[in-house]
């Protein structure tokens, strides 16, 4: 299913030419089996400065261009995914190994996204506010910021570039595209679609309006740094946000930081047990567990437990684990060795912290892939919330605890450093409004009778705490892409100070 002459002319039908993909120093790996995939070339560290001084001069054409003009360049940009949405799809199937729909579902959301920034870019509004002056009127505007870069994670190799990109771009912002070295053919696929766009679009569009550039720490660090990048958007690990965050904030820069998620689901005596169970596969497993929204701890009404678990663990059971690609496989493989022997150590870990393994976590088709990791997903009952469940494991290890009581219900929710998204599922209004309310879930997003992954482009996507505190993709996420300015205009023939205060 991997040919080789098939993934070669997969490549070059999403624009990746030979050229680029043989004779680099970066060697790109399957997840599915560990074949090799290509062998980029790497953006030199000296080039850096170049790409980034493009970019910058590229700004002061693109703020110039109408904003309802730029978002004519991202209605094409969706155009060229949704044309190329089965090709960039199979693309991030193949490299991190995600199923097929779940790779067709991040494309689509480039797509979406794009029709979402087509639309602001006729609503990048500010405000008119009423003086204490008279013959005084105060307004805001926004304006662009400057070149974005825009760093991402394996997980979501396609996804995370489109809502930064098509956001910055209706902006009056030009990106600059760093992808994960793990996942970085996913990428290029996602940015040659733009750079389709950007053809058709024509010489409205300034040189170096989107670059993408290829490497590792020393490109990204390189865009961290630069005082000329306004606004470093990164999606990574806490680890790497404690290193990203300090560098930007120390040159005054902005940040917007999706970092880790520790993601939990309450299901109470009032709750729909089939249709948790349904979301509680999908979140749990899906992407293998290696979602940043993953469902990771499930807190379960005492009541409630011995329906549920026994229903989860057949479920469990007969989960379909295999190639992405094939027709019914649920559940694809990790990204690499390294996440597998990161699952093996917390898992390690569960008895001696008072837990016990319910089901799974060993690898599985080790004689099929034997360069791959394909693991079945596992279920660890906790009796307490203890450091190892409070830190985050990202891959498909399912943490079970029981309750009591709501209010203990979302002592043992909140009490992790992780705030990124939550859930619970009850028909009881009482339960639902004090989970959503102020002293209930500490999360960015919060969600009812859903699961906690899967979250739509419309909405702004972010969480607290060691998440990062910061949103991107809808809502008004597009603030963060522009300067604000108020102005105070005075149309009279006066010249009044605020305040009352008389001067001379």
């Amino acid at each position: 299913m991997n040919d080789a002459n098939d993934l070669s002319a997969l490549f070059d039908r999403c624009g990746i030419a030979a050229s680029q993909r043989t004779g680099g120093t970066l060697a790109v790996r399957s997840a599915v089996d560990g074949a090799e995939l290509a062998q980029l070339h790497e953006t030199p560290e000296a080039s850096m400065p170049e790409v980034i001084a493009r970019a910058k001069s590229a700004f002061v054409r693109w703020r110039e261009v109408p904003a309802p003009v730029r978002g004519e360049l991202v209605r094409l940009w969706g155009e060229e995914l949704r044309k190329g949405k089965a090709d960039i799809g199979r693309v991030v199937s193949v490299e991190v190994g995600k199923i097929a729909q779940e790779g067709l579902g991040e494309v689509q959301e480039g797509v979406d996204i794009c029709e979402f920034a087509l639309g602001l870019s006729r609503q990048l509004h500010g405000k008119t506010i009423v003086s204490e002056r008279p013959g005084h009127r105060i307004m805001e505007q926004y304006h662009p910021l400057g070149p974005v870069a825009i760093i991402t994670a394996f997980n979501f190799p396609s996804a995370v570039f489109a809502w930064n990109a098509a956001i910055a771009l209706v902006c009056g912002d030009p990106v600059i595209f760093k992808p994960s070295e793990k996942a970085p053919l996913s990428g290029l696929a996602t940015f040659k679609a733009l750079e389709r766009a950007i053809a058709r679009f024509g010489d409205r569009a300034p040189e170096g309006l989107a670059q993408i550039v290829i490497g590792r720490a020393a490109q990204a660090q390189a865009l961290v740094n630069s005082p000329d990048i306004p606004l470093v958007s990164a999606t990574g690990s806490t680890r790497m946000g404690r290193e990203v965050g300090p560098r930007v904030a120390a040159r005054f820069g902005r940040r917007i930081l999706e970092l880790g998620g520790n993601n939990a689901m309450i299901v109470t005596p009032h709750a729909d047990i089939d249709m948790a169970l349904r979301a509680i596969l999908f979140s749990a497993v899906g992407t293998a567990g290696q979602r940043c929204t993953s469902l990771r701890r499930l807190i379960v009404h005492r009541s409630v437990k011995d329906v549920l678990i026994p229903k989860l663990l057949a479920a469990y059971e007969s989960l379909p684990i295999g190639h992405p690609l094939e027709e019914g496989t649920l559940v694809g493989p990790l990204i690499d060795e390294g996440a597998f022997n990161t699952l093996q150590l917390a898992i390690a870990e569960v008895e001696a912290n008072g837990g016990r393994m319910l089901i799974g976590g060993n690898r599985v088709l080790a004689d099929r892939f034997r360069k791959a990791f394909y693991v079945r997903p596992a279920i660890a009952e906790m009796t307490v919330q203890t450091e190892l469940v409070r830190r985050e494991t990202f891959g498909p290890l399912l943490y079970v605890m029981v309750y009591d009581d709501l209010d203990e219900a979302i002592e043992i929710h909140n009490d992790v450093p992780q705030g990124l998204s939550s859930c619970i599922f009850s028909n009881d209004m009482r339960e639902v409004e004090r989970f959503i309310s102020a002293s209930g879930s500490d999360c960015g997003m919060a969600n009812v009778n859903i699961g906690p992954s899967g979250a739509e482009i419309g909405g702004a996507f972010g969480g607290e705490k060691e998440t990062g505190g910061d949103r991107e993709s809808g809502s008004d996420a597009w603030k963060q892409y522009m300067r604000r300015t108020t102005n105070t205009i005075n149309y009279s023939t006066e010249l009044p100070l605020a305040q009352g205060i008389r001067f001379g």
